[in-house]
């Protein structure tokens, strides 16, 4: 999905099992990347925009995801779109789903304590391996040696859309134009496809962004706007 992953296991487990669990999530983002990259013709989501698979031909996973786009549609009242660039890109949702269910399945395999960082989208649980909670550093959207925050928890799931490396690559879905105002989003909770859509929602909805944020039930946020102000929710579990 043209990103990087990478895992940090911190449980105190024989080495081939470390092994063996990042082998097992590394794989499953390659099964992830093969089926829902946009990059790649031959994916399962690019034959199905093309017509070439059915619905009722469509693997497990593409149902889901395709019934979660849409949820997320209405929940956002249409700023969460896949379909915003007129085809099917449900990269908004699939990245942070997919390390979603990478740490999901690394808890439930007894390794409580890790980090999966999908290009920026984190989840965390557990303890890090110095013993202490997580450290996550928001890139500072101006300076890319810098970070503008950092969170701390152990069980946190933080997804941040930006325009400061791809561009204004998020459109607008009511005007079919780049979204602007916003210089990024970064949403926290506990599901980390929910987060990373609602970063692009909000990213699409430019500055009533804020609000509608501000409005959103079990996740906090932060945001820095073109202007280079800065707003967060009071209780972001963020450093001092």
């Amino acid at each position: 999905m043209g990103t990087t992953i990478t895992l940090d296991l911190a449980d105190d487990l024989p080495p081939e099992r470390l092994r063996g669990l990042a082998d097992d999530v590394f794989a499953w983002m390659r099964e992830v990347d093969a089926r829902f990259s946009t990059y790649r013709s031959d994916s399962e989501v690019c034959r199905f925009d093309r017509g070439e698979v059915l619905l009722s031909e469509a693997s497990a996973d593409l149902r889901f995801v395709l019934e979660a786009c849409a949820d997320l549609w209405g929940d956002t009242d249409g700023f969460f779109d896949a379909y915003a660039t007129g085809r099917l890109d449900p990269s908004g949702f699939v990245k942070g789903w997919a390390a979603q269910v990478a740490s999901d399945r690394l808890l439930a395999a007894g390794a409580g304590n890790h980090c999966v960082n999908a290009g920026g989208d984190v989840r965390v649980r557990g303890l890090s391996p110095s013993g202490e909670p997580w450290r996550i550093g928001i890139r500072h959207p101006w300076d890319a040696m810098a970070a503008c925050l950092v969170l701390t928890g152990t069980d946190l799931a933080v997804a941040t859309s930006g325009v400061y490396e791809r561009g204004r690559h998020v459109l607008d879905p009511r005007r079919g134009t780049p979204a602007g105002g916003l210089r990024s989003v970064t949403v926290v909770g506990t599901d980390l496809g929910l987060a990373d859509a609602y970063a692009t929602a909000a990213l699409a909805m430019g500055v009533t962004g804020i609000g509608w944020l501000d409005r959103l039930n079990g996740h906090t946020h932060a945001v820095v706007t073109d202007d280079a102000r800065q707003y967060h929710s009071a209780n972001l579990p963020a450093t001092d």
